[in-house]
């Protein structure tokens, strides 16, 4: 029981006893001579005075209820002041003042803005002042607001739920949000990526998980990355789900790296690795792409477990082998870039993707050695196609056929062998005498001749 219904029972008790006392009174006029009751009878018509002193004594008694500092008390706005003080008159015969930074929650300029004179408003009493002016105390109002706010925050803590609020200022480390009272939000709990500029944040409205309260040393902590987390675990499941391999879908590039490009497919990102981009070579993904593009590619795989999923860009795109034919005919000239150098000839780029190769014996009408001899890399060459084999991805060039061979005399050549067999000299049979001179004799013929002679005279003895 409150301390001023003590007192009203009190003073009712005394109204009480003041009426039994005139009950008794009136038992005894009967007996009492006449004068005596004519007196008694002016006592009794006081009766009704006396209870309007009771009342008055019963509200002098409410008016002495102290209050005192951390008291939560009601009162009714009675005026501004020129300060743009509102002052207030409390229930319990008091007057304070409520100075407007301890008006509200929010910043306000104005008194009128928050209250209106014969408001019942709930305030609690800072101190004591004994300048009584504006009256005796000083109140807040924002103080009793704030906390109810912590109590209704500590119910949405407990109870799991969110709130929404809007970030009014970057801090040292993240950002601050009004609730109706400070909370902080960590820049680690504003987003699943990290964030460098934080000012893109301020002056928006985002919804917000508790996940750290104590009203006591009012300290409030937020996170909107943990919702976030929730939201896109459910469109990546879903995502997941849709993703079929060898579908073709749409997506948006949200980051490059070294190694390829990542690109949001609606809930989940899916890679295209830097050798799935294009189908000639790129040093770096930035070559052919930009964050924020909106891009065809082609589902190659998913892993549903670990959620990865890999994707294809040149999949979708003509192949530079697919018209090779029709580019490069054979019988063709057209100009490359040699690419590389092999000991049995070179590799000469005929477009990105598309390289053919000049062998050695093409390279030189002369004896080469080495490819070297006749070309560099990243020279560029004049080349003719000698063949073009597009299921096998081979194309044959020359640089000799572009060239004019040495001139040669073939006859020259076809009788090159017999020359130097008739520019030899002839061996000549000894001879002991000239051709020309019948009387000149040789070795055979004296010789046969002694032979002839010797079988001669054989035959003459048989």
């Amino acid at each position: 029981m409150s301390e001023k219904e003590n007192k009203e029972l009190e003073v009712n008790g005394e109204v009480e006893e003041t009426m039994d006392d005139t009950v008794e009174t009136e038992e005894t006029v009967e007996d009492t001579p006449e004068e005596v009751v004519e007196d008694t009878t002016e006592e009794t018509t006081d009766t009704p005075e006396e209870n309007k002193d009771v009342e008055s004594m019963s509200e002098a008694l409410d008016a002495s209820v102290e209050i005192k500092p951390g008291d939560i008390v009601e009162g009714v706005v009675l005026a501004f002041d020129e300060d743009k003080n509102v002052i207030v008159g409390l229930d319990t015969g008091h007057e304070g003042y409520i100075p407007i930074r301890e008006l509200s929650t929010s910043r306000v300029e104005d008194p009128s803005e928050e209250v209106a004179v014969n408001d019942r408003i709930r305030v609690t009493v800072l101190r004591v002042v004994s300048d009584k002016e504006q009256g005796s105390y000083i109140l807040s109002k924002k103080r009793v607001d704030q906390r109810e706010v912590w109590n209704e925050l500590q119910e949405k803590f407990d109870n799991g739920e969110t709130v929404e609020a809007e970030v009014n200022r970057v801090v040292k480390g993240g950002v601050t949000v009004d609730l109706g009272v400070r909370g902080f939000v960590p820049a680690s709990q504003l987003d699943t990526r990290f964030v460098r500029d934080l000012s893109q944040f301020e002056g928006n409205t985002y919804e917000f998980k508790i996940i750290e309260i104590d009203p006591q040393n009012r300290q409030l902590i937020l996170s909107r990355r943990e919702l976030l987390e929730s939201e896109e675990e459910e469109k990546r499941a879903k995502a997941l789900e849709n993703l079929e391999e060898g579908s073709t879908v749409t997506g948006t590039v949200v980051r490059l790296t070294n190694f390829g490009a990542f690109v949001d497919l609606g809930g989940i990102d899916g890679l295209v690795h830097i050798s799935e981009i294009a189908h000639e070579h790129i040093d770096h993904p930035e070559d052919r792409l930009s964050v924020g593009d909106e891009i065809e590619v082609k589902v190659l795989s998913v892993d549903k477990e670990r959620e990865r999923v890999s994707l294809s860009i040149k999949d979708l795109l003509l192949g530079p082998w697919d018209t090779v034919d029709e580019e490069f005919p054979a019988g063709s000239v057209t100009t490359g870039t040699v690419k590389r150098i092999v000991d049995f000839g070179a590799f000469v780029e005929l477009k990105p993707g598309v390289e053919g190769l000049v062998h050695i014996s093409e390279m030189a009408h002369r004896h080469v050695d080495t490819p070297h001899e006749v070309v560099s890399e990243n020279e560029e060459v004049e080349v003719k196609v000698l063949s073009v084999d597009q299921d096998e991805q081979r194309v044959s060039l020359s640089i000799k056929a572009l060239e004019e061979a040495p001139e040669r005399d073939e006859q020259q050549q076809a009788t090159q062998k017999p020359e130097r067999e008739e520019s030899r000299p002839a061996v000549r049979q000894p001879s002991l005498r000239d051709e020309d001179d019948d009387s000149a004799f040789t070795i055979g013929d004296q010789l046969g001749d002694q032979l002839k002679g010797l079988f001669g005279d054989d035959e003459d003895e048989e």
